[in-house]
């Protein structure tokens, strides 16, 4: 059966769906990812409304981010730093070729109206991904919370 879902069967013989076929890239080490369970991971946070990790032909993966409602009342440097120290704490429990480099914090929340989500609620990454690939190809190597200004 094909239904361009991506699964892996656990310990226990069950299956377990991991994401979309037509969502996993390539990092330009050559290595597969699949954003979904690690959007997850990232999105266990109040802090974070929604996340589009991104990756394809880059080093490392880095995770597009609208912060919440919540997060948007805080001081930034405090936000910043509870933010990096999640992305850590995501980090230690990804495998090397999945670690997140960046979290870019977006300044405009994404919606159906501005083409950045589909009708039913999904994230358009393709879109995503042209929107902001210039910032993401400049991204800074040493600072790990990147805000868009």
């Amino acid at each position: 059966m094909h239904t361009g879902d991506r699964s892996q069967l656990d310990e226990a013989g069950y299956l377990r769906i991991t994401g979309r076929v037509k969502d996993i890239f390539k990092t330009s080490k050559g290595k597969y990812v699949a954003p979904a369970p690690i959007e997850g991971k990232i999105a266990k946070t109040h802090w974070v409304e929604q996340v589009c990790l991104m990756g394809s032909n880059l080093d490392q993966p880095l995770a597009l981010v609208e912060l919440s409602p919540a997060a948007r009342q805080q001081p930034r440097e405090l936000l910043g730093q509870s933010l990096a120290e999640h992305l850590h704490a995501v980090n230690q429990r990804l495998e090397a070729h999945e670690r997140v480099s960046h979290f870019y914090l977006v300044s405009e929340a994404w919606t159906v109206d501005n083409g950045s989500m589909t009708p039913t609620m999904k994230i358009r990454r393709n879109v995503l991904e042209m929107r902001y690939a210039e910032v993401i190809a400049g991204l800074p190597g040493e600072q790990v919370i990147v805000w868009e200004d």
